[in-house]
């Protein structure tokens, strides 16, 4: 009996720690959309960082000041910087956007972390991998027009946040030699809570406690979606794991039609799953690489 194939304790357990992030991040996204019409996007940006970073504290208050020393500050910054962009576009999405169709949009990322890796860090890109994200971008074209000539601007955003997130996780590469993920982010909180600040401020204004609890919700559901995330890719690779991502789609698109009716066009579907097998590809790509080389 071939013991290779055995699915590994670190891969299991990684699997299913993925999974549970993403039904955090649904989770939270729900709690988004719930409050779309109440709260700015930009007050809900700074107060899941914000409110993150109060959460972290009791981490940071355990592990002591030694727990985020540093000389990686630069690329926490920028990681922050980007990040804070991005998630500024993911929370529109998720929003103003049919709950299945902004979580399959944040699936893109996959499709642009090969080419930031490939410009910035010189990483060669395998040629199945190329042809996933060929696939990928088709399924994305398709679900960006589902209305036959309706330019989606939501779909854009959405499609711009997944590439500054790509961009954020090729961050993150860069940093995993040296940087744990508590560190990673808490730094992460720290830096995007500053920085969410002002746009913030700039359009501030009252919100209801009812609101501020379900703020607090999606700051808690965020950052619980983040840590698991991070203990998640230091078990296993992420080319084994990344699949299991894909989870979310389906369960923002029962959540989406449970709660808000929300019923996706043929073109959104076909998108789907396009962007889906893409995207699973382009993960599994450097692994099937390997074992046709062996």
């Amino acid at each position: 009996m071939n013991h290779s194939r055995r699915i590994s304790p670190e891969l299991a357990l990684g699997a299913g720690l993925i999974l549970l992030s993403e039904l955090f991040l649904v989770s939270s996204g729900m709690v988004i959309k719930h409050l779309a019409n109440d709260v700015p996007v930009q007050m809900v940006v700074f107060f899941r960082n914000g409110l993150g970073l109060l959460i972290l504290l009791p981490w940071l208050m355990n592990n002591g000041v030694s727990a985020i020393k540093t000389d990686r500050l630069r690329l926490h910054f920028m990681r922050a910087g980007v990040g804070v962009v991005a998630m500024t576009c993911l929370f529109y999405s998720w929003g103003y956007l049919p709950l299945a169709q902004a979580a399959l949009l944040k699936q893109t990322a996959p499709f642009f972390i090969p080419l930031i890796a490939f410009f910035w860090l010189g990483e060669r890109i395998p040629a199945i991998v190329k042809v996933a994200i060929l696939i990928g971008f088709c399924g994305t074209a398709l679900v960006l027009n589902p209305q036959e000539g309706n330019l989606n601007i939501g779909v854009i955003i959405a499609v711009c946040g997944a590439a500054l997130g790509g961009l954020a996780k090729v961050t993150i590469r860069r940093m995993r030699s040296s940087e744990p993920a508590g560190r990673i982010v808490f730094y992460f909180a720290f830096f995007s809570a500053i920085l969410s600040f002002l746009p913030a401020y700039w359009i501030w204004q009252p919100i209801s406690l009812t609101a501020f609890f379900w703020l607090f919700l999606m700051a808690g559901t965020s950052t619980a979606a983040q840590l698991f995330l991070s203990k998640a890719y230091g078990l296993a690779p992420a080319g084994q794991l990344g699949p299991f991502t894909y989870g979310s789609v389906v369960l923002a698109a029962l959540m989406g039609w449970l709660l808000w009716d929300e019923v996706l066009s043929i073109n959104t579907l076909l998108g789907i799953a396009l962007i889906t097998g893409g995207g699973v590809l382009a993960m599994l790509g450097k692994t099937l690489v390997k074992q046709l080389k062996n």
